[in-house]
């Protein structure tokens, strides 16, 4: 999609829980409470080189975390897509922007757009997966810290795997690997991977 044209779910910091935003957010969270405040907070698509410059507007991502189903590993790859100021840091989430493409009907409620928006992602950055592994939405992060992430809040979906083998990633996500959890930090990770890999933790391991 062009990215001069490409419009993007965004709400209003203010409108937001001021302990969704703070300098450094990890909050685990049920799904129906995320998208019940979201909903009274009010989102509008807004042209994505507006919302980028925007520190008033956050750009709502699912950003979906694999792992295998005794959390010993977890998916990562390396950092080669459109946003060029995360190029060459690891990252531990899948995700991408909301667009309008998301809606299936003019009606279409938070929940199912942000829903929408997470099967898309995973279907165009993964050329197979085992369709029938649960996914599980655990809560969010923000940070204020970085350029890219003062502008966007997380939604952060897990999928715990019996088969890593059934995943096979797409060109987008390159040096794709399944890695030891507990050697992540080893890794140059974005700071989003960070906050997401202290979320996943905080979860019991059979969630």
């Amino acid at each position: 999609m062009n990215k001069k044209q490409e419009q993007v779910l965004c709400i209003d910091r203010e409108t937001l829980p001021a302990s969704w935003v703070t300098q450094r957010t990890v909050l685990p969270m049920n799904f129906s409470i995320f998208a019940a405040t979201c909903t009274k907070a009010k989102f509008s698509f807004v042209r994505r080189v507006i919302a980028e410059e925007d520190r008033q507007k956050k750009q709502i991502i699912p950003y979906i975390l694999l792992q295998t189903a005794d959390a010993g590993r977890t998916a990562a790859y390396n950092r080669q897509g459109s946003e060029k100021r995360l190029h060459d840091l690891w990252s531990i989430g899948i995700g991408g922007h909301i667009n309008p493409g998301d809606k299936t009907m003019a009606a279409d409620s938070f929940e199912h757009i942000l829903t929408n928006s997470m099967q898309r992602e995973l279907d165009e950055e993964l050329i197979r997966r085992i369709s029938s592994d649960p996914i599980k939405f655990i809560g969010i992060i923000s940070e204020d810290i970085t350029p890219v992430g003062s502008v966007h809040l997380g939604a952060v979906f897990l999928i715990r795997t019996q088969q890593p083998e059934g995943y096979l990633p797409g060109d987008e996500l390159h040096r794709f690997t399944w890695h030891a959890t507990q050697t992540l930090s080893q890794l140059n990770l974005e700071l989003w991977s960070e906050l997401a890999l202290e979320l996943v933790n905080s979860l019991n391991p059979a969630f």
